[in-house]
């Protein structure tokens, strides 16, 4: 099966900025790949040379086995819903039905649904719209185009957590039913977590972390405690972050901990907690040894 997305060596590089450095990975459809990381770590450089909206500076990109710049065969076949979306002075219902030629996958029945559900008026001009109402916009537009491969770069400014539900019930829903690529960029990383079967983490334009979901959920711990328990208990443990205040010290450990490991925990009076895929992300972002931070999946 061709890739959706493969990625060899990619650099992007401006005047005096270097945003992207050797990445290189490939997405296979169907898959909810969660593109994370920190503001200015390079996820929506990536975003816009994936969409053909930008060109790369070295290395090579294909979107379903060809170039995807200036390839309209390519582009057809995906959509990228930004967060700062423009759009021309369009009424609501012009934009939707401006979208529903260009796509041939389109929707229009899931897009009256969404159009009702994040009650836009389809009257009014999109200048017209509040920030919200414009993200609702584009995320009824991402959704209802039903592209092979879909691309939402941090889609839900201006949105309340019960709009931001919506999007992920629906999102989820609609992939079930039409299985296909689909890459959300976020730093809302635990409220999308359970959607994702893949996660790649960028920080500073260099892949950090790419592994499946599955993979790391549940494989790091917090451990807090006396300096002297706390080190009994992880030696010979990878350790992603450590800390000390006072007499209190906090390490994250890389792999499950077993039922000898939790009864010893509670001998020594040490905390266990699991670390989520948000902070497993942050610590990533922070650690300098990529080895170390994978070897979750395997321990």
């Amino acid at each position: 099966m061709t890739p959706a997305i493969s990625v060899t060596g990619l650099e992007r590089r401006y005047r005096d900025h270097q945003a992207l450095t050797d990445l290189t990975f490939e997405l296979d459809p169907p898959s909810i790949t969660g593109l994370l990381g920190r503001n200015g770590a390079g996820k929506s450089t990536l975003l816009r040379i994936l969409a053909g909206r930008e060109f790369a500076t070295a290395g090579r990109v294909r979107v379903f086995g060809a170039e995807p710049l200036e390839n309209d065969a390519v582009l057809r076949r995906m959509i990228l819903v930004r967060e700062d979306q423009t759009y021309p002075d369009l009424r609501v219902r012009h934009a939707i039905r401006a979208a529903s030629l260009l796509y041939p996958n389109w929707d229009a029945e899931l897009a009256d649904m969404l159009l009702d559900a994040y009650e836009l008026p389809v009257a009014r001009s999109i200048k017209k719209l509040s920030r919200g109402m414009r993200t609702a916009l584009g995320i009824t537009i991402g959704l209802a185009a039903r592209a092979e491969l879909t691309l939402f770069d941090e889609p839900y400014a201006g949105l309340d957590s019960v709009a931001r539900a919506l999007f992920y019930d629906q999102l989820l829903a609609d992939y079930t039913a039409h299985p296909r690529c689909i890459v959300l960029s976020t730093h809302l990383i635990d409220e999308a977590a359970e959607l994702l079967d893949r996660v790649l983490v960028l920080d500073r334009g260099r892949l950090v972390l790419d592994a499946p979901a599955d993979d790391l959920r549940g494989t790091a711990a917090i451990v807090t405690g006396r300096a002297s328990s706390v080190d009994r208990l992880i030696a010979g443990r990878t350790t992603l972050n450590r800390r000390s205040m006072g007499a209190q010290t906090t390490a994250v450990v890389v792999g499950q901990l077993d039922a000898r490991d939790r009864e010893l925990a509670h001998h020594l009076h040490l905390r266990l907690e699991q670390v989520t895929l948000q902070q497993l992300a942050a610590y990533a972002a922070e650690h300098d040894d990529r080895a170390d931070v994978t070897a979750a999946r395997t321990s």
